[in-house]
């Protein structure tokens, strides 16, 4: 570029030209960004303008649109972008392109000097962003004239190397029109289809119309910045199925704005359907983050906590001081503080959700529990608000019917210091084992754990408003007395000492101890892990990770009621081998009650044979 006349040449100023060298050469990850930068300026000019409009008489070229033009030409290998906004004058040129004045530049050089290296993550809120376009250009003009009448019509241009050229340029209307001469290896962004896509993620919610070759690109309104009792449910459910791509009506919706301790408009929806339940795998976070209707990042996974991963939306904060490529937040203290604000918010409205619709509640949570459990299992700082939200079917409620710790903390008896739970399968399993005959004796109300993460929940939570979340199947609680007296005639001491010591010694190894007890009615015996409570699920897992691991040893208990161990006393000497039988198969059947029988076969054998001599009772009785 070589001067002509009326042409003044410049040289850029000593901060400037690295400026440039950084922000071409190792600032931005992704060259694209470039039109991002240069949209958002051109909206920051046409709001000026329209602030402008409201207290100044004259306006140059007054009629003209608030709008953003952006035109490819893929032939002569060039991008315009042009509004008709404040405009420049030529002091303006000077100060905002060419000098440290309005660019930011020097404050910029000096927090990186400051810090001893040159990262994106210590540049926020220099106003570089222009430089960005010399990362693709070979050159650049920018036509200008001010809004004022007496302004000139003039033309900055550079090649972003050491120097820039002012000259007067005939003609123009009010604002900035930007061309820029691409370099051949990005000559991409002289393409229609690819400058639409780039525009499509970071520009659809430009509060100005912006138009691509003469096509308007942004018709979606970010409706997150309207007030809430001017949009209609239909409008909510356009924008959900945009931002979401999604083709269902979403559950819930959030719509709120705040201005402290942040800045926030945000637009949450909770979709139809999770699509984590249908094996799709963990699905990325859906939740966008903007500054003031610019798109920072689709979809950053340092803004909600993971657990939260299910949500859509957007969230605008104009509070976050963000580095020159918008590509990441440069104060992350911040950035938690905005996650800790949101999602308290959204806990707060399940929960008022959940008081005020239950029905819509229980169809949320038939979908979404999981990631309310994952949460209330990994995130400390939300867990209590989580496990308020956690519902489970109960022992004292019909089946079907669900209840939370709250629910269960208000029924609780008198002095109960615990939250009884189970661990199974099912419910209809659990209520047909050994495990619930005490607490139904006592009245006392026992959870249904079902879900194969309720044991790590359950682990996690510890303990809900001073009341221990405790196993009911485990071998060391004390009940008290029951509120009825149990049914039959125990046996006496002598014969259940010798009983217990006859089972110790013929079930050997697979148990540690046979005690009678107090806590069966119904079920003859019951086993109990000798170390506390472990799921069958969780024992598969740690022998399928240590094939070597030790089996669980367990407790068997004696129901000294039951008629089965009264035949057994007796049958101790009248028919050892059968008793012998009959002793195992016990210890197997509670073995199976408590899931802990891995290896049945053995089971099978002994079945048949105890079949195999009732059989042959049975014959002996008739031929007699």
């Amino acid at each position: 570029m070589s001067d002509s006349e009326g042409s003044d040449r410049h040289e850029f100023q000593a901060e400037v030209r690295q400026v440039l060298d950084i922000v071409i050469n190792s600032l931005y990850t992704d060259r694209e960004i470039f039109l991002r930068e240069l949209v958002s300026n051109a909206a920051d000019a046409l709001e000026k303008m329209r602030l402008t409009h409201l207290r100044e008489q004259e306006i140059f070229d007054a009629q003209l649109p608030l709008e953003i033009n952006i035109t490819t030409d893929d032939t002569a290998r060039t991008l315009t972008v042009s509004d008709y906004g404040i405009g420049m004058t030529r002091e303006e040129l000077q100060e905002n392109l060419g000098t440290i004045a309005h660019s930011g530049s020097k404050k910029f050089l000096e927090a990186l000097s400051a810090a001893g290296q040159k990262e994106a993550s210590l540049i926020g809120q220099f106003g570089v962003g222009f430089y960005s376009v010399f990362m693709v250009a070979e050159s650049v003009k920018v036509y200008t004239h001010s809004w004022r009448a007496e302004g000139e019509h003039l033309c900055w241009s550079s090649e972003g190397r050491g120097d820039y050229w002012i000259e007067e340029a005939p003609g123009q209307r009010r604002g900035c029109k930007i061309v820029i001469r691409l370099k051949p290896e990005h000559e991409e962004f002289s393409k229609r289809a690819r400058i639409r896509q780039v525009l499509e993620t970071y520009s659809r919610f430009v509060p100005f119309p912006l138009h691509l070759n003469g096509e308007q690109v942004n018709k979606v309104e970010a409706l997150w910045l309207k007030n809430r009792s001017s949009i209609t449910d239909e409008e909510y459910l356009e924008f959900y199925r945009y931002s979401a791509h999604a083709v269902d009506e979403p559950l819930y919706r959030m719509h709120f704005s705040a201005d402290a301790p942040l800045a926030i408009d945000a637009l949450l929806f909770v979709p139809g359907e999770n699509p984590e339940r249908y094996f799709a795998g963990q699905i990325d976070p859906g939740v966008a983050l903007y500054c003031r209707k610019v798109l920072i990042a689709a979809a950053p996974r340092q803004l909600l906590p993971d657990w939260l991963r299910f949500l859509k939306g957007v969230i605008d904060s104009a509070d976050l001081p963000l580095n020159i490529s918008r590509e990441s937040m440069q104060d992350s203290a911040l950035v938690q503080k905005l996650n800790r604000v949101i999602t308290k918010r959204f806990l707060r409205f399940l929960e008022k959700e959940e008081e005020t619709d239950e029905e819509r509640y229980n169809r949320f949570y038939a979908r979404f529990q999981r990631f309310l459990k994952e949460g209330a299992a990994t995130d400390f700082e939300h867990r209590e608000a989580l496990t308020k939200l956690l519902r489970f079917e109960s022992s004292l409620l019909d089946p079907g019917v669900q209840t939370g710790f709250l629910g269960y903390a208000g029924r609780a008896r008198e002095g109960q210091d615990a939250i009884y739970y189970l661990l199974g399968g099912s419910r209809r399993a659990l209520e047909s084992g050994p495990y619930l005959e005490a607490f139904r004796m006592r009245g006392i109300e026992v959870l249904f754990f079902t879900d194969p993460v309720d044991e790590y929940v359950a682990g996690a939570i510890g303990e809900f408003q001073g009341r221990k979340l405790t196993a009911a199947d485990r071998p060391d609680l004390d009940l008290g007395k029951a509120d009825t007296a149990p049914e039959g005639e125990a046996l006496g001491s002598d014969a259940s000492e010798a009983l217990c010591r006859w089972m110790q010694e013929r079930c050997g190894q697979r148990v540690t101890r046979v005690r009678l007890g107090e806590r069966l009615t119904g079920s003859p015996v019951a086993a109990f892990l000798e170390h506390g409570v472990m799921s069958p699920h969780l024992r598969r897992m740690i022998r399928e990770i240590d094939g070597e691991a030790e089996r669980e040893r367990v407790i068997l208990e004696l129901n000294p009621r039951h008629p089965l161990i009264h035949r057994l006393a007796e049958a101790m000497e009248e028919d050892p081998e059968g008793a012998e039988l009959a002793a195992q198969q016990l210890l197997d059947n509670a073995l199976l009650s408590a899931g802990l029988i891995e290896e049945p076969q053995e089971m099978v054998q002994r079945i048949n044979a105890l079949i195999a001599r009732a059989l042959a009772a049975s014959k002996a009785a008739k031929e007699e």
